[in-house]
């Protein structure tokens, strides 16, 4: 039997293995620099073997001996992408942690065909000059909130009316998410004055993002009013002076408040707004261009909801209820719109050519009212009954004797800080496995390839089909089987 000091002499170096051939060719493929890394953590974990005596002398001679292939285990794991697809079995539609919504086909394809050649993306094809890079939005953003059933116009600050000047209408600039176009909104239009807001509004988003630190970065002051609970139109109008520049409404899109509660109506804060002459801005925060009443979800405002009743400025997410890419959206008044623009803080928060073509194809779905398009939306109007179809030929080709899989009725989540109290009914396939906790399981399916992320209730795993892809069934039927 060979001593630990025999087996650290049979150790090569990093400049011996990256002599050997099979590395040269690791070295033509991958490059020296990072081969020599992986050589280094190879020999740093046989070391290691050996000091702790791991796997008995024959084991680790064999493990020395097979240190190129060690190697080139080692260069394909770091080399990987580390961002990777998942199937995701939670149920919950709009996973912060999982990217949130996926994008529709059309989407992927617009990506692929501007992002790998030129663009227009700041070019006016018709007069050969410089143009706007979210102009290629706002066209459809204008046919989505001013030409639908009952045409979006915003009231006008000066007039208090809705004349033909107002009806400039409807604009939409584009930022890189939902925090950046609140910022950018406060900062224009609330820069060294107030904004009024009440007390109950005042959340914290994913992060530990909170509405006043964002409002501190912006250069406006917060006057808090009225209580957690309770806050009535009168508490807004007594907090209005001279310093006032703004009326804000926060959607509480995370969290409920219930039992004791008062809020003042849109339509009183559009009244007061109007009457003190100041913008009225409502950072909805996931932002539905889609009649939600239509999956069963009520009491979830939507952009054009706001905006007909009268707010000068939403503010809302592209990657929430809208079913696109990452992006913060600011809809409102078209002179508004352009002071926006206008802020040094727009370049600074702007979107690149990738997001533009994704919310692009993306908008074109839903002026074509293709909303099984988009797979957000396909998601939510899926009915039980075929998710239920679906769970059942899964569970007809698990055999594992270990494995014990049921059915049970359950409850699909919107998810992504959207429609906190909404749910949707599904039919979960619930396992419990006669050796392994349910977090052993649950560890060993995000090995797989691709991983599946999966709850775990009550000591069972729970898997929701509805947020599972009809493709990638057989993938998870194969990793169920094999558990």
């Amino acid at each position: 039997m060979k001593s630990e000091t025999s087996l650290f002499r049979e150790l090569p170096s990093v400049d011996e293995l990256l002599r050997r051939p099979e590395i040269t060719q690791l070295i033509d493929s991958e490059g020296r620099s990072a081969v020599a890394d992986a050589c280094r953590v190879v020999l740093v974990r046989l070391r290691e073997e050996i000091s702790a005596g791991r796997g008995g002398h024959d084991q680790l001679t064999k493990a020395i001996a097979g240190a190129p292939e060690a190697v080139a285990r080692e260069v394909r794991r770091s080399m990987a992408c580390s961002l990777k697809p998942v199937i995701n079995a939670t149920g919950v539609i709009l996973h912060t942690n999982l990217g949130r919504a996926p994008l529709l086909a059309q989407a992927l394809d617009h990506i692929r065909e501007t992002a790998a050649t030129y663009s227009n993306l700041e070019f006016d094809l018709q007069s050969g000059e410089r143009g706007k890079r979210d102009a290629h939005v706002d066209r459809l953003f204008r046919k989505l909130l001013s030409e639908g059933s009952g045409s979006v116009v915003p009231p006008s600050l000066e007039t208090g009316g809705t004349g033909v000047a107002a009806r400039a209408a409807v604009s939409t600039i584009v930022v890189n998410n939902n925090a950046a176009a609140v910022l950018l909104a406060l900062n224009t239009l609330a820069d060294g004055g107030e904004v009024i807001v009440s007390r109950g509004e005042l959340v914290e988003i994913g992060g530990s993002f909170r509405i006043p630190d964002v409002m501190a970065k912006s250069g406006a002051t917060l006057r808090e009013v009225g209580t957690t609970n309770r806050t009535r139109i009168t508490d807004y109008e007594r907090a209005i002076n001279e310093r006032t520049k703004l009326l804000l409404r926060v959607h509480r899109s995370n969290f409920q408040i219930s039992g004791f509660t008062e809020q003042p109506a849109l339509p009183e804060l559009v009244a007061l707004a109007q009457k003190h002459k100041l913008p009225l801005m409502e950072d909805l925060g996931s932002g539905a261009l889609f009649d939600l009443r239509s999956v069963g979800i009520d009491n979830e405002p939507g952009v054009l909801d706001s905006l007909r009743a009268g707010a000068h400025a939403v503010t809302y997410s592209g990657d929430k209820l809208l079913g696109g890419p990452q992006a913060g959206l600011i809809s409102g008044r078209a002179d508004l719109v352009q002071r926006m623009r206008a802020n040094s803080l727009f370049r600074a928060l702007r979107v690149d050519k990738l997001t533009c073509a994704a919310l692009e194809a993306t908008l074109l779905a839903y002026v074509r009212h293709d909303y099984s398009a988009v797979p957000a939306l396909r998601m939510m109007r899926t009915p039980e009954s075929e998710i239920r179809l679906r769970a059942e030929a899964v569970l007809s080709k698990i055999t594992a004797q270990r494995l014990r899989a049921e059915l049970i009725k359950g409850e699909s989540l919107i998810g992504g800080g959207s429609a906190p109290s909404a749910s949707l009914p599904t039919t979960l396939i619930a396992l419990t496995h006669q050796k392994l906790k349910a977090e052993a399981v649950a560890t060993q399916l995000r090995s797989y390839d691709p991983p599946i992320v999966a709850r775990i209730e009550e000591g069972r795993i729970l898997l929701d089909l509805r947020t599972v892809f009809p493709e990638q069934d057989p993938q998870l039927t194969h990793a169920l089987a094999n558990l």
